[in-house]
């Protein structure tokens, strides 16, 4: 039930995967979800295809997509614009919805990290999205970049290299590239989570796209759809105060959960907490099959 896409965003070719439920009839039309990957990911990453076969097993289709510049899309390679992604997600949405089997009012976003900060800014300016799933992500780029880079040392560092990279572009015309790691840390015992062929160089513009990037000033337009923040309780890579923050900031109906088992790739691992907590929030506020009673069962399979 797997198709290979491809679709238009900007004056680019953005490639996708289209995946159904393995039991929904031709004739029928299904609610779906698009996941998000993250910083320089692709839609090959752990935290993407696990809860996309995760959703599948619960009855939604699921697109799944390399933001331009990642991947197999089109696009600079590793020139990654925050408000660039957003419109890549809403014309990731466009498309979707044109999709023959699909329920067109029925379009949900999750995102994990990079693509949940991407998914929630896109949530909160476009009334399409019918419901919203942040994992480990976050809402203001500055707060979070100061907490990644703790102590002052680090700090003046990372402002440095924003202001370098400034400066360099002014004065000859070309982006300053810097490594991913001096962008946003990643402890060494979570690298394995980085997919291969992942980005590993970014212009400083990158960085300051992220740096000014701030959904938590909008988030609550997202509301009255329903919104769920998971969170790890101490996360290594984005700080868990994002998480409160945005929560806070947003309307109703939305949730929070923290979780003390897991860390910054939640979806990656074998939690099966993670996806009970989101499978029964699913039945509760956007269930694949209006008006079923949930099996004990659903989404045990692929976790």
């Amino acid at each position: 039930m797997a198709e290979a896409v491809q679709f238009a965003s900007a004056d680019l070719t953005l490639s996708g995967l289209i995946e159904k439920p393995e039991h929904a009839s031709e004739q029928e039309n299904v609610p779906a979800f698009i996941i998000l990957h993250g910083f320089g990911s692709s839609k090959n990453a752990g935290n993407v295809r696990a809860p996309a076969k995760f959703l599948q097993n619960l009855g939604f289709a699921t697109l799944t997509f390399d933001m331009r510049g990642c991947g197999e899309s089109e696009g600079e390679r590793g020139r990654l614009i925050c408000l660039e992604q957003v419109e890549d997600t809403r014309n990731a949405l466009s498309f979707l919805q044109s999709c023959s089997g699909v329920d067109a009012n029925r379009i949900g976003l999750m995102g994990s990290s990079f693509g949940a900060a991407v998914a929630l800014y896109t949530s909160a300016v476009d009334d399409r999205v019918a419901a919203t799933i942040s994992s480990g992500g976050w809402g203001n780029g500055t707060r979070k970049f100061r907490n990644q880079h703790p102590g002052d040392e680090a700090w003046k560092k990372f402002l440095s290299m924003l202001e370098t990279g400034k400066k360099h572009l002014q004065e000859t015309g070309e982006s300053l590239w810097v490594d991913r790691y001096d962008i946003v840390p990643i402890p060494g015992h979570l690298r394995k989570n980085v997919v291969s062929g992942s980005i590993q160089k970014f212009p400083v513009e990158t960085a300051q796209s992220m740096y000014d990037f701030k959904a938590e000033e909008i988030v609550a337009d997202i509301a009255p759809r329903p919104l769920l923040l998971l969170h790890s309780s101490v996360d290594s890579v984005t700080p868990t105060e994002q998480s409160l923050e945005l929560f806070k900031r947003a309307g109703m109906p939305k949730d929070l959960h923290l979780f003390a088992e897991t860390d910054h790739f939640m979806f990656a691992e074998d939690n099966h907490r993670v996806r009970r907590v989101v499978r029964d929030w699913l039945d509760i506020h956007f269930p694949a099959r209006p008006g079923r009673m949930p099996s004990p069962t659903d989404g045990k399979s692929g976790q």
